[in-house]
C-alpha cells in the first residue's frame, strides 16, 4: 500500500473553447471517456493514447493512472 495521496478532483480545460472548469470529481475506478463542456457544449473525448478526458485535459491524471494501473 502506498502512502501517496490520490487526488480525486481535477481541473479540466476544454480543448475547443479553452474554458477552465475547477474541482471536477474523477471516477475512482473507471475511465471518463466523454465530457460535455458546459461553456461551449462540445463533446470532448481523450487524445489518442490516453484513457480518459482527465488524462488528456486535466490538471492531474485519473486515480487509476495515479496508482500505476490502467483504468480501462
Amino acid at each position: 500500500m502506498s502512502d501517496r495521496q490520490i487526488e480525486t478532483k481535477s481541473t479540466l480545460t476544454c480543448p475547443q473553447c479553452g474554458s477552465v472548469h475547477h474541482d471536477l470529481s474523477m471516477p475512482a475506478d473507471a475511465c471518463q471517456y466523454f465530457w460535455d463542456c458546459p461553456s461551449c457544449g462540445a463533446l470532448i473525448k481523450p487524445r489518442p493514447g490516453d484513457c480518459c478526458v482527465f488524462c488528456s485535459y486535466g490538471s492531474v491524471p485519473c486515480p487509476p493512472v495515479q496508482t500505476g494501473k490502467s483504468c480501462c
